[in-house]
């Protein structure tokens, strides 16, 4: 087999290839091995070699296919987890996290941890400890965040699919960004142990970015169900959620919205890329509705997402000292100006955000009482520019003079915190939601621009309505395939 072959199969295919004894995961693993080697150093989106295990007796429904997993929350035992951070890169970790573990025992080749923004705070996969990764479709721009890494390793062909979670839209922004299916599943469904239980009160959870809505599906079979450790026994589907893909999903009612209060007037291909998903749903029989306003507060949710972000951002600064010993010159200057905010933020006000959680549900329960599924971009913008986002130099010379006197609290009333709101949310806007309220959500790549670059379309489902995302998003893989879709790197 040749890199073309390789790249022409999803994870699935290769497992089976394995299987009937056409390929060995050996020769799968030099083959990725040897694509990463060609690409990686123009993408940068692996950090870290993880030292294979041995192959000739691997067991499980991926056995032999090559893996890479997240340098975020994705712990592989004796390596660091850096979550992008310079305070944690030579911080190894104790034990292996659920979920790897779980892509362990399903005989998945782990060979490399791959890019995430600091602590995964952002939209984009920037880290000063690490260098930008740069989107395979174009290397001028981001593959988005914070599994910008992992995503840009599935396009550019290193790997079919790869580790990914999402806090508010890290599945599904580098999905949108990269031309590939991001699924993130219901609060819950997937483990976070052992170390952690719900992080960000259940609004971050793990899965992966992948080319095919059988390999999605097949990895949540995967990762899914409770661990002794966790919160919860998550209710499951009578049969795996692999079956699900190629089964009719009905005629549903869907409804469809493009402005939001934070980008009222997002960018033509948004429009674009909805307009597109609308005309291969209707073709397949669907309804689709275009919504006057937003099912919910979508003004508040943004603001009780940030302060939330924010705060929790506060703890994991301190919680990083107190583990490495590092100063405030072990973190980004943006990450010290959000745990500023964060900390200025009274425990009142916190719990007051999160306990609206629950009003953001109810609104969205109201919408699916009349609506199968909610339909948007996943993003409001194409993939932005690398850099795009860094403070004018003038907001970088102001913010550390606060940072250093220890007045970074009095950036909420500066423009750094409208510009941070801008830069966070104004370019993906949709994606919050999903997180607040725990409901399942997918990107799917629909559309690519005048310009060649992927921008995905979104649709987010009410509690457990996993199995109808990805019957949906198996019809349209069908109706509109994107497979033969390769970037030109």
């Amino acid at each position: 087999m040749d890199f073309a072959e390789y790249r022409t199969f999803d994870a699935t295919g290769l497992a089976k290839l394995v299987a009937d004894k056409e390929v060995t995961a050996d020769e799968l693993l030099a083959l990725a091995r040897e694509r990463a080697a060609e690409v990686n150093p123009r993408i940068n989106a692996i950090v870290r070699d993880v030292p294979a295990s041995p192959t000739a007796d691997l067991t499980g429904p991926f056995a032999g296919v090559p893996f890479l997993i997240k340098d975020l929350g994705q712990d592989y035992a004796g390596l660091p987890t850096s979550s992008g951070s310079r305070a944690l890169s030579s911080t190894p970790a104790a034990e292996h996290a659920t979920v790897v573990q779980r892509w362990i025992d399903a005989g998945l080749v782990i060979f490399g941890k791959t890019n995430t923004p600091e602590f995964g705070a952002k939209g984009i996969t920037e880290p000063a400890a690490w260098g930008p990764t740069r989107n395979p479709w174009d290397l001028s721009r981001s593959p988005g965040g914070s599994s910008g890494g992992a995503a840009a390793a599935v396009a550019a062909g290193i790997v079919p699919c790869a580790g990914a979670s999402d806090g508010g839209g890290s599945i599904r922004i580098p999905a949108g960004c990269c031309g590939l299916v991001g699924l993130k599943p219901s609060r819950g469904l997937t483990p976070s142990g052992p170390s952690a239980g719900e992080p960000m009160h259940g609004a971050a959870v793990d899965g992966v970015v992948s080319r095919s809505v059988r390999d999605t599906a097949a990895m949540l079979d995967v990762l899914c169900g409770g661990e002794p450790g966790g919160p919860y026994v998550p209710a499951l589907p009578e049969s795996a959620f692999a079956s699900f893909v190629g089964q009719d999903p009905g005629t549903l009612r869907i409804g469809v919205r493009v402005p939001s209060a934070i980008t009222p007037n997002p960018d033509r291909e948004a429009y674009a890329a909805v307009e597109a998903a609308t005309q291969a749903l209707t073709e397949l029989g669907h309804h689709v509705e275009e919504l006057p306003q937003a099912p919910f507060d979508d003004a508040a949710l943004a603001r009780d997402f940030l302060l939330t972000w924010f705060a929790t951002l506060a703890w994991q600064v301190e919680e990083t000292k107190r583990i490495s010993g590092a100063g405030d010159d072990g973190f980004e200057r943006d990450t010290l100006i959000m745990a500023a905010l964060g900390r200025a933020t009274s425990s009142v006000d916190y719990i007051d955000a999160v306990a609206r959680r629950h009003e953001h549900t109810r609104r969205l329960t109201t919408f699916f009482e009349s609506y199968d599924l909610l339909l948007t971009p996943t993003l409001a913008t194409p993939p932005p520019k690398i850099g795009e986002f860094d403070l004018p130099e003038l907001l970088q010379r102001g913010s550390d003079v606060l940072l250093k006197t220890r007045t970074a609290r009095f950036l909420r009333y500066t423009k750094v915190v409208d510009d941070m709101v801008d830069d966070n949310l104004g370019w993906v806007p949709y994606t919050q939601l999903a997180n607040l309220t725990g409901r399942p959500a997918i990107s799917l790549p629909l559309h690519q621009t005048a310009a060649g670059l992927p921008l995905g379309v979104q649709f987010v489902a009410p509690l457990s309505g996993e199995a109808l995302l990805l019957r949906l998003a198996g019809q349209l893989e069908e109706a509109v395939p994107w497979m033969d879709r390769v970037p030109p790197l």
